[in-house]
């Protein structure tokens, strides 16, 4: 309104795919918390973390896009990386998590990246459906029907499941409320680069938000990094790059 553009129309493409990538995320997200009741939720968690080659995968399954080879190891790169990062700390190796894939939990994570991933490939898909008016305002509107898609479906959850959450809702509302926009801000950020570009390549990319976790817990928290973990990040690192040098 603001800048003059038109607002997109609402088709029936855009709605059901906003409708599996609000679902989606939901479900994924739910999955990912569930691995914290398992004792060895390190194995899923490092599963999970499969999600931008799963994205890759529903990316040209679902809309026919294709990446490039460079791209493809410069992902599994990340992927390795962040895998590495969230074994770093519990006693298994490689070679153990490879074994560890029939496991209830490596199963749970492995689901939550898939979900993650569609979810991903989703938003592009509805954002990409509206074309137009530009870029920021697709990413924008689909953003916004999803998050209100996300918030009535949870509303409807919270009163038919668990009323009592109400009471929480309403005492944790300052920090709630920083950390609802924050991640709306990073949300608008997520939309817009997956608009513009494979969203394979946009979560892969967006690894850099561990090492920038971990040098939040090295010099704010004076947190110790191990050498696995160090190892991960220059993976992340040199993942990016490879992905910025390859494509």
């Amino acid at each position: 309104w603001n800048g003059g553009y038109s607002f997109p129309s609402l088709t029936g493409k855009f709605a059901a795919w906003a409708i599996v990538g609000a679902l989606g995320q939901i479900a994924a997200t739910f999955l990912l918390v569930h691995l914290f009741s398992h004792r060895n939720f390190a194995v899923g968690t490092a599963y999970s973390r499969t999600e931008p080659a799963q994205a890759a995968l529903f990316g040209l399954i679902l809309l026919g896009e294709s990446i490039s080879f460079g791209t493809i190891f410069a992902i599994a790169v990340c992927v390795a990386g962040v895998m590495l990062i969230s074994v770093a700390r519990v006693n298994l190796t490689f070679r153990s998590l490879a074994t560890s894939i029939g496991q209830r939990t490596a199963l749970i994570g492995l689901a939550s990246g898939t979900l993650f991933g569609l979810s991903a490939v989703a938003y592009r898909a509805a954002s990409l459906s509206l074309g137009g008016p530009n870029y920021f305002v697709q990413a924008a509107v689909t953003l916004a029907c999803a998050i209100t898609l996300q918030t009535v479906l949870m509303l409807i959850w919270i009163v038919l499941r668990e009323r009592h959450e109400f009471a929480n809702i309403v005492r944790a509302w300052k920090p709630s409320l920083l950390t609802g926009v924050a991640g709306a801000l990073a949300s608008l950020g997520w939309f817009t680069a997956m608009t513009l570009q494979n969203a394979a390549v946009v979560k892969a990319v967006a690894q850099v938000e561990m090492l920038l976790a971990f040098a939040t817990a090295a010099f704010i928290f004076k947190e110790k990094i191990n050498r696995l973990e160090t190892l991960g990040c220059a993976l992340i690192a040199a993942g990016v790059v490879l992905i910025v040098l390859l494509r």
